[in-house]
């Protein structure tokens, strides 16, 4: 055996010259695995300049140093790449989607915190847009909620401050313009948390409904956030 089970770590062998080089191989894995946070699973092109460490998940179609390392991580160190295949219940955090990762033998199942040996389990997450409050009595966001959410709440922070004849302003969906919050402040900084006393599903991918009182809408810039949990169906 040349590597270790796990981590694939190479091992030293007997009477190896240079056993530096092996043993500095060896750790440089091991810190990029250890405490394990990829920094993203979109990304083809490996990137110029990375600090040693720094981990990614390798996604198909990956071309230059990443060509045929689909589905591994790859381990920045020593200005180049060393890669180690992950293996079901691995666990991790991808830096640029916020969401810890299980990876379920195939891949990495983002949010995850359960998992059946069938696949079957449950995730959660966040959904997040910076939504340009639009002119009018209404303003209404992309789609925010996916299909077969079940929701807890809504998170909202004004990033640049809600302009217009309004008084106050709520956020809800289509026929519940309130669901998430009423009399909510315009200035920057004003925040909103909505939590459901009973969770929602969401069967269809929904966006939110900003709803001005005692005016209108000009402008201003909110930062949302859907809160919210999946179902994994087991593979057949």
């Amino acid at each position: 055996m040349t590597d270790t089970s796990q981590l694939s770590l190479p091992l030293l062998r007997a009477s190896q010259a240079q056993k530096h080089v092996t043993m500095n191989d060896a750790l440089m894995r091991l810190d990029g695995l250890t405490q394990l946070v990829i920094t993203s699973r979109g990304v083809s092109l490996p990137p110029g300049a990375a600090v040693d460490g720094t981990v990614y998940a390798v996604p198909p179609g990956a071309v230059n140093a990443w060509a045929g390392h689909e589905g591994e991580l790859a381990i920045r160190a020593n200005g180049g790449w060393v890669f180690a295949v992950p293996k079901a219940g691995w666990q991790g955090f991808i830096l640029d989607e916020g969401l810890p990762a299980i990876h379920d033998g195939t891949g990495w199942r983002a949010g995850a915190v359960t998992m059946a040996p069938s696949g079957a389990g449950m995730s959660f997450g966040v959904a997040q847009i910076d939504h340009v409050v639009t002119a009018g009595a209404t303003s209404a966001t992309t789609i925010l909620i996916p299909s077969g959410a079940v929701v807890f709440g809504m998170t909202a922070r004004v990033t640049d401050a809600i302009t217009g004849s309004l008084s106050t302003w709520q956020l809800g969906t289509a026929g519940a313009p309130d669901r998430f919050g009423s009399g909510l402040g315009l200035g920057e900084g004003s925040w909103a948390r909505g939590v459901l006393s009973v969770p929602m599903a969401y069967y269809e991918p929904t966006g939110l409904l900003l709803t001005a009182t005692g005016g209108s809408f000009v402008g201003g810039t909110v930062r949302i956030a859907a809160h919210y949990a999946e179902l994994a169906l087991p593979v057949a």
